[in-house]
């Protein structure tokens, strides 16, 4: 089959909810993919930042092969050997009281609002659904009927209604707006984004996550963090919130607490939180299997051992200065944290981010456009100077030889 066969395939018989770059791709290793045509891509997407530690990492893939051997799936109906080292472990390295695990992003996300909404009425005195979430502008949190609720974003919300109640929107990085619906008694908690990612990688004003951690402290409203794209050394420290120095009330975690290797996500929170949930409340079949209990154990082992958050934090700030070095009126604007960027196109003879995409496909290094006019840049957390600089050079000459 050519690359072309395999494309109509999933064309022809799946569903139409995305719009793939063409290529298609049969290996990782490292920072690398190959197609099937055996062409070596730089991956500058690192699956939405669920591969940091790069693909097929092989502490992972042994840690899921070996246990996958041995026991993969009891349900939460019964107890198994594994699910408590992984509590332990993952509650001691993130230093909470409680997790709950769960399979998804979008399924954590979920956790949290319920989590929320319970400990409203338990413990902070709200009447019974009057509970309300604030949310931002510009959000990401999956793609559920609730969330989307909550979305702003027309592609995402479009067509899915009738909408699920109980959040209250204000703009991203705004401490005033935050401060007067912090006003209203019924207001459970602030979920948000440290970096917004799928809105194109908008990072806030320092100070404005603690500002907003201590407002919701004083008005008894819990600051939620949705970290499954900004967490697990990506934007160079453990959690974004880490740069302000921020331990959120409820942290949600996904994507690269796997390594990539198979869906798994967690909410953490203290007792007086957590055990607001009572057994039969909330809960899922896989969530917590044994597979995912020790691949997770795993992906967070190898962010330590090989210092991963050091090397996004590092070369991080070495991907921003090359990029701004960029002598192109296409790159409007650089931004990022650790590796997680991206640079804002501006569309210059019909030329697009998209089309920067195809021919940076074509130079060897894969990105994805997000709002058709900013490209994420998020390489695996394991990549060296050496390879980052190779990659520069490629996304250099892409813009470049554009401008010809």
């Amino acid at each position: 089959m050519t690359a072309n066969d395999y494309m109509q395939r999933e064309d022809r018989y799946g569903a139409h909810n995305y719009h793939p770059l063409p290529v298609v791709l049969e290996k990782g290793e490292g920072v690398f993919v190959w197609d099937v045509d055996g062409k070596k891509y730089f991956d500058f997407l690192s699956a939405y930042s669920a591969v940091n530690q790069g693909h097929c990492h092989p502490k992972i893939i042994n840690a899921m092969t070996q246990q996958a051997k041995t026991l993969t799936l009891t349900s939460r109906a019964f107890y198994n050997n594994v699910l408590g080292e992984f509590e332990e472990y993952v509650t001691k390295y993130f230093g909470y009281d409680k997790v709950l695990p769960m399979n998804t992003g979008a399924e954590a996300d979920e956790t949290a609002i319920k989590l929320c909404r319970k400990w409203a009425y338990t413990k902070k005195g709200i009447a019974e659904n009057q509970a309300k979430i604030i949310v931002c502008e510009g959000n990401f949190h999956g793609r559920t009927t609730t969330i989307v609720s909550f979305s702003t974003d027309p592609t995402a919300k479009d067509g899915f209604g009738p909408f699920t109640p109980g959040f209250v929107t204000i703009p991203y990085n705004d401490l005033s707006a935050l401060e007067k619906a912090l006003e209203d008694p019924n207001v459970a908690g602030f979920l948000v984004e440290p970096i917004q990612g799928e809105a194109g990688v908008y990072v806030p004003d320092e100070g404005y996550l603690k500002k907003a951690s201590e407002m919701c402290k004083a008005k008894n409203v819990l600051f939620i963090a949705d970290e499954v794209q900004t967490g697990i050394a990506r934007t160079g420290k453990m959690l974004a919130c880490d740069h302000e120095g921020v331990h959120p009330d409820i942290l949600i975690l996904g994507k690269a607490i796997s390594g990539g290797a198979m869906p798994v996500s967690a909410v953490l929170a203290d007792d007086d939180i957590m055990l607001c949930i009572k057994p039969g409340e909330h809960g899922s079949t896989f969530g917590g299997n044994p597979v995912a209990a020790k691949v997770a154990i795993a992906a967070l082992e190898v962010i330590k051992d090989e210092k991963l958050t050091e090397n996004a934090e590092r070369l991080g700030k070495i991907f921003r200065e090359e990029m701004k070095k960029i002598q192109s009126d296409r790159v409007e604007v650089v931004r990022g944290k650790g590796l997680l960027n991206a640079i804002v196109i501006k569309p210059l003879e019909g030329k697009t981010a998209w089309d920067v995409c195809l021919a940076l496909r074509d130079n060897g290094l894969l990105a994805k456009p997000t709002h058709d006019h900013i490209i994420r840049f998020a390489p695996p957390l394991v990549i060296t100077e050496e390879q980052l600089m190779e990659a520069v050079e490629i996304i250099k000459k892409t813009i470049l030889d554009m401008d010809k």
